[in-house]
């Protein structure tokens, strides 16, 4: 029972706690990938967390405390355990293991569903574009005649970038450039996956601050990643120049813009450089985000707690 407290309490802080400090932290919009590592691995190690606390309190007069052996032999996958020591499962196990093998389908079920419904959708807005658009080989992208300046793209297998008569006219070769390869920033990186991932774990777990902040932080980080990869190919003065030109123009749902609700946030990060986080930082970082989901591991299959 001790155990099923302790990865209840470790639920509760990487569900509510961290997720604010996390969002509050100034470091990272400056290191927008490590980043999304982060809420990549908060949103694993609560999933972890959740279904392991559901099984101590399912298990918790079954051997459960029987550590690793007990966790492997009550999924199947130790079948030996009872030449180890362990006391051999009943029947009622497989029940007992529905309730965290649910919460482990649920956000899972979710990406499933996001990520085919906006397949199709995608699939839908590429038979219009190929009624009222036309390849561009100059620019490696489809060209719409539209005035009103808009640049995205479609990720996916049939990956396309889109750009409009109006985006043309109003960019210069240099800034249309930059927010041309900011879309394929987004195409290369997989960007889509990450965002279906977060809007998943939201619809999983609606009311959990976790959800909340993970998908905004999420959409805004990906837009951020996708300007530094940007800036490798252009200065920062051309690429905020072309995003404020584009910045009204409205992309497809499931596409990815460069304009967008976050264009403010992203002017401001463009227009006022400063320094990252240390390179140290940045590995802690991403060794944080992996080493959470094995600490309820650790909670689960130590010794006896009680």
């Amino acid at each position: 029972m001790t155990a099923a407290l302790a990865l209840a309490g470790y639920a509760l802080l990487i569900g509510a706690v961290a997720p604010a400090a996390l969002a509050r932290a100034k470091w990272a919009h400056h290191a927008p990938r490590p980043a999304i590592l982060a809420w990549q691995g908060l949103m694993v190690t609560f999933v972890v967390t959740i279904a392991l606390a559901l099984y101590h309190l399912a298990l918790r007069e079954r051997h459960v405390h029987d550590g690793l052996v007990g966790l492997l032999t009550a999924c199947g996958l130790l079948p030996g355990a009872e030449a180890l020591g362990s006391a051999p499962y009943t029947a009622a196990d497989p029940a007992a293991l529905l309730p965290p093998a649910l919460v482990v389908a649920l956000p899972v079920g979710w990406f499933l569903h996001t990520t085919w419904s906006a397949r199709r959708a995608r699939r839908r807005y590429l038979d219009l574009l190929a009624v009222v658009g036309r390849a561009s080989p100059e620019h490696d992208a489809v060209l719409v005649d539209h005035d009103t300046p808009a640049v995205y793209c479609l990720p996916g297998r049939s990956r396309r970038v889109v750009v409009t008569r109006g985006a043309i006219d109003v960019l210069s070769r240099e800034q249309l450039r930059a927010v041309l390869e900011h879309e394929r920033a987004h195409i290369t990186g997989r960007h889509h996956l990450c965002r279906a991932a977060a809007e998943a774990f939201a619809r999983a777990f609606p009311k959990l601050p976790l959800a909340r902040h993970a998908r905004e932080q999420t959409a805004l980080l990906l837009e951020l990643a996708a300007d530094d990869r940007a800036l490798r190919a252009c200065s920062r003065e051309t690429l905020a120049t072309a995003l404020c030109e584009v910045a009204a123009g409205q992309a497809p749902r499931t596409a990815f813009g460069a304009g967008g609700a976050s264009a403010a946030i992203r002017l401001h990060r463009l227009l006022t450089p400063t320094t990252g986080p240390r390179h140290t930082t940045r590995l802690g970082v991403a060794g944080g985000s992996v080493a959470a989901p094995l600490v309820p591991l650790l909670i689960a299959c130590g010794p006896v707690m009680g």
